[in-house]
């Protein structure tokens, strides 16, 4: 109960919403059936709080069991005490599980354990105490010296007590705690390079000092890396005699006239020195990382979640080029749904420069194969491909258009495992020219093919926590397949594996069974394929969409356990369910307010000429306003009669108005180009049109023609102060953009959104 509390407060939502979603979410169901399909149980909580509070739900159930594990461990000792039980169940937040357990922690063998080893934490308890305000330390310390125990005098009898307090200091929770947050507040992480010599990418970086509660995300990823690369010296440099003598000190000494008041201050410092500052500052860096990394994933997501929703492009009959020089460019012809008609080699670039033969190839094609779109992929090579291929549309008058796709991952696909197995005669190159073209007819279909990792959509992708990073990204692409829906009849393994509760082994089996039995004609057939159960079945129907079946309801997001209510539905409006397949059913909201109709209000008389004419005036708004309200309470009497869910039923109405809709649609169309730019074409306060590419942290990269995308900072996307580019842009927009400065040298444009 304490943790479904902590959610709701956390979440701004009721406890009984988090408790149906905790049991939904224990008795194994999806995020995406959760969000899509038990609406009514969650009160209507979106994928997106659905994975977060699942996520959070793990981390408080973690800590529930670790503070468990360490009351049992401290107690095997014989050492729990109410008062620290006490402070270990009130814990929320695992690291302070941590800083209570540790000082019963089993250690190696340290300066502290040989002491005690010695029989002198007597003394060090005496010099703790601090009561003595006269006499000689050293005489306190002769009492303990030890032939036998290796204690030689007094000064390592003393030598020995205060490595035991140092150790009782650094394993002080509260002091631990403060220390940690004097260091995040007021520490400065400083760089300076391994060479001053060494020209690097990391110049920026030498010389460089930068408070740590203040540092960007991308400049700690981008330390990370230039101190792994051996470029970079890194220190984080806290404010010591603050620490020390003031707030350890102040925890510490209790009696500034005690004899061992001097000890105890240098014992502060040695404490610090040797044994909570190199853990604090592992502790900060890995903060720091942690809190980088998780933003990064964060961006990653987002920007790998509009890449995959980049609509499709229909009826596109395409040249697919994947650039290169010496060994020249492959070229793939698909048709419009992806299928490959031909495949060839043209040599545009360096070393041939067949320009004619390029040209010749190009006229061949399209004549034959009737092509209206040419992809060209943006790796190597492809800026002088690019040049060919529009100056060749351009001298021959052709309505063709081309676009440049990002071809990140295509080499990854097209020598992997699945790439072989779909088109096991194909060599490499192909695969990765066919792959180009898919990514533009449908971007989701075909990059699910490969781990969403590798599609590249962020920032310092190999030095983030690659499991972490991983995770994020699934659940993005889990999302954006779901939310689509797939053709069960034509979609690929790779893409139904992303099914709610299909696993690749049951998506082979799925198109093995397909491929055995002919097409499906209904959702209840799957319940056939091996390995598939009612369970299974549940999850992923809702997901799966059957054109030209037997019913027509399996066309639609409507889940088969819907079905009744559905059909119920249409029989009292009259309404065919075969309508449904003929583009959907319009009128449907004005159908059920006119089966289902809502007694009106009767209108106040107007007290005034005034009340009346702003009557008039509002009357528009007030018409809408009253028609919504209208078909909410008509559907809430069409639901009483169904007995099911008003949020459900709602779902199901706007699925009838328009079956299937891809929610693609409503993303920016592809940009597709018909000339080309130079480089040196370009000048300062130029205005041009581009494609967002990548969103980082510090600015969007834009493609504006030329074979470098242009950087938009964040401080040029604006005229109003932004958090983050992404408030601003997502990948695939297109932008208008002015040319701010040209470096030729280094191929750098910087770009500005402020006009």
């Amino acid at each position: 109960m304490e943790i479904t509390e902590k959610l709701a407060r956390e979440f701004n939502i009721r406890v009984s919403q988090v408790e149906a979603t905790v049991e939904l979410i224990d008795e194994g169901n999806t995020i995406p059936f959760i969000a899509r399909y038990r609406k009514e149980v969650t009160g209507n909580l979106t994928d997106v709080v659905l994975r977060d509070l699942d996520e959070r739900l793990t981390y408080l159930r973690n800590l529930e069991k670790r503070k468990e594990e360490v009351i049992k461990a401290v107690e095997e000792q014989g050492k729990l005490t109410d008062e620290l039980k006490a402070e270990i169940e009130k814990a929320e937040v695992l690291q302070r599980v941590e800083d209570l357990y540790k000082p019963f922690k089993q250690k190696k063998a340290t300066r502290a354990s040989k002491a005690k080893e010695k029989g002198l934490e007597p003394l060090s308890l005496v010099i703790w105490a601090q009561e003595l305000e006269e006499g000689d330390p050293a005489a306190l310390g002769e009492a303990y010296i030890s032939e036998e125990k290796g204690v030689k005098d007094a000064a390592e009898a003393l030598a020995g007590a205060l490595d035991i307090i140092a150790e009782r200091i650094s394993d002080d929770p509260e002091i631990t705690a403060a220390v940690r947050e004097k260091t995040y507040a007021s520490a400065v992480l400083e760089t300076e390079a391994a060479d001053p010599e060494e020209k690097t990418v990391y110049d920026m970086y030498y010389g460089h000092a930068e408070a740590v509660a203040k540092i960007p995300n991308h400049r700690i990823l981008a330390i990370n890396r230039g101190e792994k690369e051996k470029k970079l010296k890194v220190k984080l440099n806290a404010p010591i005699e603050e620490i020390t003598e003031g707030l350890i000190a102040g925890s510490v000494i209790t009696n500034e006239k005690s004899i061992f008041t001097q000890m105890l201050h240098e014992t502060i410092a040695d404490a610090y020195k040797r044994l909570i500052a190199p853990s604090i500052e592992r502790e900060m860096r890995n903060l720091l990382t942690e809190r980088a990394e998780a933003d990064a994933v964060k961006v990653f997501a987002k920007n790998t979640e509009k890449l995959l929703m980049v609509p499709p492009v229909k009826g596109a009959r395409i040249i697919s080029i994947d650039p290169g020089y010496r060994t020249g460019c492959k070229v793939a012809v698909l048709n419009e749904t992806g299928k490959l008609l031909a495949y060839c080699t043209i040599y545009p670039t360096e070393p041939k420069n067949d320009v004619a033969g390029t040209e010749a190839t190009l006229k061949k094609l399209i004549d034959k194969y009737r092509i209206n779109t040419i992809v060209i992929g943006n790796g190597t090579g492809s800026r002088e491909t690019e040049e060919v291929v529009a100056n060749y549309l351009k001298k021959t008058g052709s309505d063709i258009s081309y676009t440049i796709v990002n071809e990140a991952g295509a080499s990854v696909y097209s020598a992997s495992k699945l790439a072989t197995e779909e088109y096991p005669t194909l060599d490499v190159t192909t695969r990765g020219a066919m792959s180009l073209g898919r990514r533009l007819q449908d971007p989701l279909a075909e990059l699910v093919k490969i781990s969403p990792k590798s599609i590249g959509v962020g920032q310092y992708q190999h030095d983030i926590n690659q499991t972490l990073l991983e995770g994020a990204l699934t659940n993005v692409v889990e999302d954006c397949v779901n939310r689509v829906g797939v053709d069960l009849n034509t979609a690929s393994p790779s893409l139904l594996s992303y099914i709610a509760g299909i696993n690749m082994g049951i998506a082979k089996n799925i198109v093995a069974y397909r491929e055995a039995n002919g097409r499906f004609t209904e959702r209840k057939q799957l319940m056939k394929v091996p390995k598939l159960g009612e369970k299974t079945f549940n999850q992923c129907a809702g997901f799966m969409r059957i054109t030209g079946g037997e019913n027509p309801l399996d066309s639609t997001s409507v889940h088969p356990e819907s079905y009744g209510a559905a059909e119920a539905m249409l029989k009292k409006l009259g309404v065919s369910s075969e309508e449904i397949s003929k583009g959907g059913i319009r009128d449907i909201e004005e159908r059920i307010c006119s089966a289902f109709p809502v007694a009106a209000k009767p209108k106040p008389a107007a007290r005034a000429k005034g009340l009346a004419a702003l009557a008039e005036l509002a009357k528009e708004n007030d018409k809408s306003k009253k028609a919504n309200e209208n078909f909410g309470k008509s559907l809430e009497k069409l639901a009483g009669e169904l007995e099911i869910g008003v949020i459900t039923l709602k779902d199901i109405v706007e699925e009838m108005k328009k079956p299937a809709r891809d929610p693609r649609e409503d993303a920016p169309p592809v940009v597709f180009r018909n000339d080309v730019k130079n480089f040196e074409d370009l000048k300062v306060d130029m205005e041009l049109q581009g494609t967002v590419r990548n969103v980082v942290d510090f600015g969007a990269f834009v493609d504006i023609g030329v074979k470098h995308d242009g950087l938009v900072h964040i401080s040029e996307m604006s005229k109003k102060f932004i958090n983050h580019p992404m408030d601003v842009v997502s990948v695939g927009d297109t932008v208008k953009v002015k040319i701010l400065s040209i470096d030729h040298e280094k191929q750098k444009v910087a770009l500005t959104m402020k006009f």
